[in-house]
């Protein structure tokens, strides 16, 4: 089965070129201007974009325990319609990923049910640095430490314990960062105010800047004093961005940093425009 694409754009490594592109038996056998070879299909590519598959470094596919919400089958399948052909998932399912016969247990699922690639966070906890350290680097990504509270109830708070983390593993260390004590006494505040139906408007003032900036600066702090390799799940805050450098080459960078898509298109002015208050029921 030979596909041939002409005249799209292609994105790789850095450049946007127009070009065309073979693929034979689902493999790229040719790239270049004016290919004129038979295919059994010829697609039009003029004014659109062809892209590498995408790798989604953080996802949460509820399997094991929350298989109500989806699964490694019906999300993998999802992530492929959308273009990802690779997922790190989290290891917040039910139960934790924290210990390693439970990490090689997910391994073990998607074995017989992913679609796309795959790969599984192992999680750390206050107590299991002993199963933190047997992580194997050959096929485990890296170590997912929720440093602010939650879904999964994983929260490391206790500094010597991150210490001895970042201190003695080589791998990745990946966090989720916010200040469990000022989300505390943000939520207490309009917990006085509102009770348990605090409205969702409040939620980027309980889960604030200072909440972020705060576990940021810290975990990037011991980062540097311990060597460790550090990536910041999910940035929220344009203020985080001051920690980190832009005048280090990627390829040579120990701390790292990402932000979600949609935090790039929605602000805490849109809280009211998504609530459906006619019914009563947010959206």
């Amino acid at each position: 089965m030979k596909v041939l694409i002409k005249n799209v754009n292609i994105v790789n490594e850095g450049k946007i070129f127009e070009s065309d592109i073979l693929i034979e038996n689902d493999l790229i056998s040719k790239i270049g201007v004016g290919i004129s070879e038979e295919a059994d299909q010829i697609i039009d590519g003029s004014g659109k974009y062809l892209i590498p598959g995408v790798i989604d470094d953080q996802v949460h596919f509820r399997e094991p325990g929350l298989t109500h919400k989806g699964d490694i089958e019906s999300e993998s399948r999802a992530a492929i319609a959308g273009g990802v052909t690779s997922f790190i998932d989290q290891p917040n399912t039910v139960p934790n990923a924290v210990t390693q016969e439970l990490l090689a247990d997910k391994y073990e699922i998607a074995s017989q049910k992913a679609y796309a690639n795959y790969g599984f966070m192992m999680g750390g906890t206050n107590d299991n640095l002993e199963e933190v350290l047997k992580t194997n680097p050959r096929n485990v990504p890296g170590i997912k430490l929720f440093l602010g509270s939650s879904t999964g109830n994983m929260l490391v708070d206790n500094p010597e314990t991150l210490e001895n983390i970042f201190s003695n593993t080589k791998m990745l260390i990946a966090v989720h960062c916010e200040d469990e004590a000022t989300i505390r006494a943000n939520t207490q505040k309009y917990m006085d105010e509102y009770g348990d139906d605090i409205p969702v408007k409040f939620h980027h003032l309980i889960r604030s800047e200072e909440a972020c900036y705060k576990s940021s600066s810290k975990a990037i702090e011991l980062a540097k004093k311990t060597g460790a390799r550090l990536h910041v799940f999910h940035l929220s805050t344009a203020k985080e961005m001051e920690l980190f450098r832009n005048d280090i080459p990627l390829k040579d960078k120990k701390i790292t940093a990402e932000v979600c898509v949609h935090h790039l298109t929605f602000t805490n002015e849109d809280y009211e425009k998504k609530e459906d208050l006619s019914n009563g029921i947010r959206l």
